[in-house]
């Protein structure tokens, strides 16, 4: 892998457009390469479901959560609460990192357990809607980072591509003139659309179980707001409300967006086969076991991409075997540190503005 000077990918690593006409794959592009990577990693074990590691982990939140709700009434009257509330905008973020592994069937291997699970958390203790979030997620996985396909780049609010620059009108286009200086103040608001999105989706057909989801929900918030205005006066409660919202849109949006954003936008002429759309367009963030812990396995973006129901502890040593694979298939492996990741990003936004700001 070619790297500058301090070690890290340069720009010409990073993954392209296959050569040739948009119709035709590049050479090698037959299922059979992933075929032979997927019996690596099933040899060593790396599929098999990991319950020590998923009890320990699903403990320490829930300790984490009850503990907060408890530090709370201990805490009483004071401004101190406001770093309660930042606090607790990582124990549900972390929350949401483990409604993601339910849904994935990465903690059981029967679908029924993992939605039970993936409710309580994602709608009962988090209040985010689970039916909506895992049908907008595996649209996402199946197509990643396709501009026509995948609901994550979708051009509502920012706009991922130029092609998508160009079409856009109202908001999008508004925000696009200056969307990398805007993209981190929009993720305050993530929170609460998370939480907007939950709701309006009960009355789509999409929806499974929009009752049982919406009766959730509805418990989630009560209890929610419930508890914060018995603890604290009305002031402090609203200020505890917006940090707290404001934080767990910012941590999740920076869980989620170094995985894709700046990869690779795949556009309906190209053909690519399994293995290569995924790596092509997902990015591993480096960092060591406590970018692992924050980021809940997400920085190893390729190998989740791969094998989705790969227990997160297994996905380090996938890592190792993914990217010797690709070396001898010459297929281009990108990973990065975090802060540079954000820093692509910024600089791809900034990019796929340029007919906006150009038309102005």
């Amino acid at each position: 892998m070619t790297t500058d000077t301090a070690g890290t990918p340069t720009a010409k690593t990073r993954p392209q457009p296959p050569a040739g006409p948009p119709d035709t794959a590049p050479p090698g592009t037959g299922g059979s390469d992933f075929a032979q990577l997927s019996r690596r990693i099933t040899a060593e074990g790396l599929l098999d479901r990991r319950p020590v590691y998923y009890t320990v982990r699903a403990s320490l939140v829930l300790a984490a959560f009850l503990g907060g709700w408890w530090a709370m009434f201990a805490l009483g009257d004071t401004w101190l609460q406001l770093g309660l509330a930042a606090a607790m905008s990582i124990v549900f973020a972390q929350l949401g990192l483990m409604a993601h592994d339910l849904a994935h069937r990465q903690v059981f291997t029967g679908r029924r357990a993992g939605e039970i699970g993936g409710r309580i958390v994602a709608n009962l203790l988090m209040g985010m809607s689970y039916g909506w979030w895992m049908n907008k997620h595996t649209r996402h996985h199946a197509n990643p980072n396709h501009e026509e396909r995948d609901p994550d780049v979708s051009p509502d609010l920012v706009v991922w591509s130029q092609d998508q620059a160009r079409r856009a009108s109202g908001i999008a286009r508004f925000i696009g003139r200056r969307q990398a200086f805007l993209f981190f103040p929009l993720l305050l608001l993530e929170g609460l659309n998370l939480s907007y999105n939950s709701f309006r989706a009960l009355r789509s057909p999409i929806m499974k179980r929009p009752y049982l989801e919406g009766f959730l929900l509805v418990a989630h918030f009560a209890a929610y707001l419930g508890l914060v205005f018995a603890a604290l006066p009305v002031g402090k409660a609203f200020a505890f409300l917006a940090v707290h919202q404001a934080l767990l849109g910012v941590y999740l949006g920076c869980v989620f967006a170094p995985n894709h954003k700046g990869m690779l936008m795949v556009t309906p002429g190209m053909r690519l086969d399994f293995l290569r759309r995924q790596v092509l367009t997902s990015r591993n963030v480096r960092g060591g076991y406590f970018i692992d812990a924050l980021m809940g396995g997400l920085n190893y973006q390729v190998e989740h991409h791969l094998f989705p129901s790969m227990p997160t502890p297994a996905l380090r040593r996938a890592a190792v075997l993914t990217r010797d694979f690709c070396a001898e298939k010459e297929i281009t492996y990108y990973e990065t540190g975090l802060f540079r990741s954000y820093r692509e990003i910024l600089t791809h936004l900034h990019q796929t503005g340029a007919p906006i700001r150009a038309a102005a």
